[in-house]
């Protein structure tokens, strides 16, 4: 399998993902909650009940983990290549109706997210990467080649969540760096700006879901990028117990 054969297939799914979330968008809609400060809204699944019969048609043998449909307890047994999706990543940012949310569609081998689609549909602006070469789509269709930019000796560009915050830890990276520049962003869009050149680190700190970086990893790992675990510098691996993630940061290369 070439990964980057999938690409087109996940990018119209995406989209369409996008347009049911936006119809839900524009409406009063109910949040619920799953647990603690974890919201759930109708476009959280309904966006997931148009991705997940496509991928099934499009691999039918590559099993499917899915945030709603962990959420209900059904996880497939996993091997060697699984999907992880995040219909609807940034769901407080969706809540709050700033349009910093995406849709997130990854695949994984041996540990490693080797293709993903992350598509902001407020933004209307699509990412994506496979095989060594990303992607960036903008809102005119225009699509251009998507690369990590050498990190500046003074002035790199430090992404911080909207939602997620650890202050003290965030300084203490940040004095590693030379007059950083801080922005925030919502959502799988932090390793997307590092991916297309934009900024050039995205330090996390406090647990996540490894449907909500999947996606967007491969494509930072196709733009020339990487996701590294703060504790030991190694790889971010995928299929790890209960499918969670520890501190990490991702970063260009070099």
């Amino acid at each position: 399998m070439t990964y980057s054969s999938l690409l087109p297939a996940l990018e119209a799914v995406a989209r369409q993902a996008g347009r049911a979330i936006l119809d839900i968008y524009a409406q009063d809609f109910a949040v619920e909650m799953k647990g603690t400060n974890d919201p759930v809204t109708a476009a959280d699944r309904e966006a997931e009940a148009v991705i997940l019969p496509v991928l099934r048609t499009l691999t039918p043998d590559i099993p499917i983990v899915a945030e709603e449909e962990a959420a209900a307890g059904r996880i497939p047994t996993v091997g060697r290549r699984f999907w992880l999706v995040d219909p609807l990543d940034g769901t407080k940012e969706f809540v709050k109706k700033n349009g910093e949310f995406t849709v997130n569609i990854g695949l994984v081998e041996d540990g490693r997210a080797v293709a993903g689609v992350v598509f902001a549909p407020v933004l209307n602006r699509l990412w994506s990467g496979a095989d060594g070469a990303a992607f960036v789509v903008d809102k005119d269709g225009i699509r251009q080649p998507a690369r990590c930019r050498k990190v500046p000796a003074s002035g790199a560009v430090v992404l911080d969540s909207r939602s997620h915050r650890a202050p003290d830890r965030l300084n203490a990276f940040l004095s590693t760096l030379a007059q950083p520049v801080m922005h925030n962003a919502g959502s799988s869009l932090k390793f997307c700006l590092v991916a297309e050149g934009s900024a050039d680190f995205y330090p996390r700190f406090g647990p996540t879901s490894e449907w909500d970086t999947a996606a967007a990893h491969a494509v930072l790992a196709a733009a020339g990028g990487e996701v590294i675990n703060f504790d030991d510098q190694t790889p971010l691996a995928y299929g790890k117990p209960g499918f969670r993630n520890g501190d990490f940061l991702a970063r260009a290369k070099g």
